[in-house]
């Protein structure tokens, strides 16, 4: 059982917003200008990932972290992701959370590490 979760969700894609679940923190996403984007004042990017396919600008992505105790007794990590997609069919935007997740710099970096959880 988590001992806390924080909980955030991104709507839009690269041109929208993130918010964490307690509305303390909500941040416009921009891709940057090395990528090819804008690069607004004031927004951070979400590190986007160009697949084949295209997600729907209204797509959503929360991340829940819990905090809790490991199975040595100290504290470990545990992620959730789910992913909406509306217009989408299941298949598709499963096999596109798939191939993220094995090409993702985070899930890389993290994997084997902590549990992850992924939903569509």
């Amino acid at each position: 059982m988590p001992l806390y979760t924080a909980e955030a969700s991104a709507t839009g894609g690269r041109n929208g917003v993130a918010k964490s679940s307690d509305g303390v923190l909500t941040v416009g996403l921009t891709l940057p200008k090395e990528l090819g984007g804008p690069g607004a004042a004031g927004k951070t990017n979400p590190e986007q990932l160009r697949l084949h396919v295209k997600l729907p600008e209204n797509n959503t992505v929360t991340g829940k972290v819990h905090i809790g105790k490991d199975a040595e007794g100290g504290l470990g990590l545990a992620v959730d992701l789910s992913v909406n997609a509306p217009g989408l069919d299941k298949a598709t935007t499963q096999k596109v959370v798939d191939l993220a997740h094995t090409i993702c710099p985070y899930s890389r970096a993290t994997r084997g590490n902590i549990d992850v959880t992924l939903s569509v």
